[in-house]
């Protein structure tokens, strides 16, 4: 009875073995019996200290002068091989080739895919992972690259805490096309059903990052989606990345996440993860607060209206000063109403004058010698 009993306990044992679902074999979703609250009873790593994305607060941010600008490694020097665009049901992705890199971390890190996230309901309405002091973009690209420098893989490397480094693009919407990003969206309609696959023709993939890359955010992260390991650099940059309203909305209506042959389709929307606390972490930033600060639409009305009005100011002075100079010669040339000096004598009239004066004194002279002199007298 006891070997009975024994025989079936590892009986069934085994059966839960083989029925239970490895981690890699679970579909998991962002809503839903495998969504986001759920996915760390699946994948255990979805509910460590060290999760991504995260809400970067920039008054909380440490500045660190060792952060240099990054270097994207052959991005622009894509060939005449196609890419490889793909719908794997969470996401678009495009697989990069291996002579594209990153330069400016400690080790050389080897890029391997790129992939967006987005929302729902067009701009403003979310849709980026990542947010900055709690507001979040349209959308946003993530860049992966692996440590080819310490690992032989992206399988083996993701697992390791220094394994990944993933570059993190916010997106916004405004009123020009971006054309680099058509590159990518004038082929979604050609993989609209999960696992369907399509080569586009190579492009400039530098051409998708911001112009500024000295200035962005780092931290110690996870991946974004199952299996969650924490093993990502993250490096989040502080430009935003605009693309036009209609773009967006490709974006968001295009794609679906059930395959050709499953009988209802679901839109592939909000296709984001919540914000995880960032715990213990410290975000480091390669800018100071200063440097970094970005002026709204009303600082920058109010900059340009109190340079304006100070330009019109010092015309006003300027003017007032030389109309009160020109006013001041004027009255140099205008008649005065003192009595004019007296003029000086012309040269005859002075020697004229001169010889009657002389004459004058030489009158008395003349008489004095006409008087008589007195008769002498003798001394007794």
């Amino acid at each position: 009875m006891d070997y009975l009993g024994l025989f079936i306990f590892l009986m069934l044992l085994c059966f839960q073995w083989t029925t239970a679902p490895a981690a890699e074999e679970i579909t998991w979703t962002y809503t839903g019996l495998v969504g986001q609250s759920e996915w760390s009873q699946y994948f255990p790593d979805c509910g460590g200290t060290s999760q991504s994305p995260v809400d970067v607060v920039t008054t909380q941010t440490k500045y660190d002068p060792s952060l240099i600008p990054l270097t994207p490694l052959g991005y622009s020097q894509h060939g005449n091989k196609p890419f490889t665009l793909y719908n794997n049901g969470h996401t678009a992705v495009i697989d990069l080739p291996d002579w594209m890199g990153l330069g400016g971390l400690p080790w050389l890190f080897t890029a391997v895919q790129m992939h967006l996230h987005w929302g729902s309901g067009g701009p403003s309405h979310g849709g980026s992972e990542h947010t900055i002091n709690g507001l979040s973009a349209d959308a946003e690209l993530h860049v992966v690259h692996y440590n080819s420098e310490l690992y032989a893989n992206m399988s083996t490397a993701m697992t390791q805490s220094d394994g990944l480094a993933v570059l993190g693009i916010l997106i916004v919407t405004g009123e020009e096309t971006n054309l680099a990003f058509n590159n990518i969206l004038n082929y979604l309609s050609r993989i609209r059903h999960a696992d369907q696959k399509v080569s586009i023709p190579a492009f400039d993939i530098q051409s998708l990052l911001p112009k500024d890359l000295g200035r962005y955010y780092r931290y110690n992260g996870s991946l974004t989606t199952p299996p969650c390991y924490q093993s990502v650099i993250w490096t989040l940059f502080n430009e935003r990345v605009q693309i036009s309203k209609a773009q967006l909305l490709k974006m968001e209506t295009i794609l679906y996440t059930s395959k050709v042959e499953d009988p209802d389709r679901m839109l592939l929307q909000d296709n984001y993860r919540a914000t995880q606390p960032l715990n213990h972490r410290v975000v480091f930033a390669s800018f100071t607060a200063e440097s970094g600060k970005e002026l709204s639409s009303g600082e920058v009305t109010a900059i340009v209206i109190g340079v304006m009005c100070g330009c019109v100011g010092l015309a006003v002075i300027i003017r007032f000063i030389v109309k009160t100079i020109r006013s001041t010669s004027s009255w140099d040339v205008l008649p005065s109403n003192r009595p004019a000096p007296m003029s000086r004598m012309k040269g005859p009239e002075k020697a004229k004058e001169k010889k009657q004066d002389m004459a004058l004194n030489s009158t008395p002279k003349a008489e004095k010698k006409e008087e008589p002199s007195p008769s002498p007298q003798t001394e007794p």
